[in-house]
């Protein structure tokens, strides 16, 4: 048997209805995360917003005190490799806002949607945006701050990145800053074309993810069920064991090598049996649960889809 040195920490997305702290922690505790992801806005629009620096304060402050590392996830809007130049202007400004504030809080690191081409004669172009664009943004952060998470997608519209070697690319193009990581979404991954459902299919994708960006470029992940089959490209979370990659593999995920230390949050429906937050509680407990798994012997790799 194998053993790891350090278990995931597992968590959700937060709400945080009352303020970041107020509302952010209580809702953290409610569920017993021990990790949190949050949006510092509006994740549906643009605007900035500076936040409240006491509100911030005791975010930081009961953080530290729960030891839970904390995540920001950008708006939905944001896309680098967009065609339209207000688009790109607003997402360099909403990923480098995001940054400023995942600094202030103190915040592990900053999800991103990988974006997309828009358009399948606009990949290599995108990727030079991505390189122009966002590059300089990477250069001036500080060596103690966030780093970016890149998150592949489900793979609609000329994805720049969804399946976990889409990776490769997307990192040249971005010179392999030492500033970028990796978000891994299961729901994302399941609809690019991964069988994660399959023994060994999960420990597959993550040997393949290793293998194209990197050790230690694994920052995150976001384990969600998909209510759609495996290559539907439909981005569409449920609960874990409950849709279609079913729970078995997540106890893959936790056991996996690349998983040490990594934390693991929940985008599943919050809301279960009339309680607001019932559902992100049944699913951080059923993935603490499996984690007791993580030291026996890893399944032999399946092969990986095309």
């Amino acid at each position: 048997m194998q053993q790891f040195r350090s278990a995931p920490p597992i968590g959700a997305h937060i709400q945080i209805k009352g303020g970041l702290a107020k509302g952010g922690l209580a809702y953290t505790d409610a569920v017993g995360a021990r990790a949190v992801q949050v949006f510092v806005g509006n994740p549906r629009g643009w605007k900035l917003t500076a936040g409240d620096p006491r509100q911030d304060a005791l975010f930081v402050e009961g953080c530290a005190e729960r030891g839970v590392p904390s995540f920001i996830h950008t708006p939905f809007l944001v896309n680098v490799g967009s065609p339209t130049e207000a688009t790109v202007e607003q997402s360099i400004a909403s990923i480098a806002h995001n940054l400023a504030r995942g600094a202030q809080l103190g915040c592990a690191g900053v999800v991103v949607h990988a974006g997309s081409a828009v358009g399948e004669d606009r990949y290599e172009a995108a990727l030079r945006q991505l390189h122009e664009r966002l590059l300089p943004v990477l250069d001036g952060l500080a060596e103690d701050g966030p780093r970016l998470l890149i998150e592949p997608t489900a793979g609609g519209g000329r994805s720049l990145a969804a399946t976990v070697e889409d990776l490769g690319p997307y990192l040249a193009a971005l010179e392999g800053h030492p500033l970028v990581g990796v978000c891994f979404d299961t729901c994302h991954a399941w609809a690019a074309g991964h069988d994660l459902s399959v023994p060994g299919g999960m420990t597959a994708t993550l040997d393949a993810l290793e293998a194209t960006v990197g050790p230690g470029r694994l920052g995150l992940v976001h384990a969600n069920d998909s209510l759609d089959e495996c290559g539907s490209k439909r981005d569409r979370h449920t609960t874990i064991g409950e849709g279609s990659i079913g729970a078995a593999p997540f106890a893959e995920l936790l056991a996996h090598p690349s998983m040490s230390g990594v934390a693991v949050v929940v985008e599943t429906p919050s809301e279960r049996d009339g309680s607001p937050s019932a559902g992100h509680k049944r699913d951080i407990d059923l993935l603490n649960d499996l984690a007791v798994l993580r030291t026996a012997p890893r399944p032999t790799a399946a092969p990986l889809a095309s």
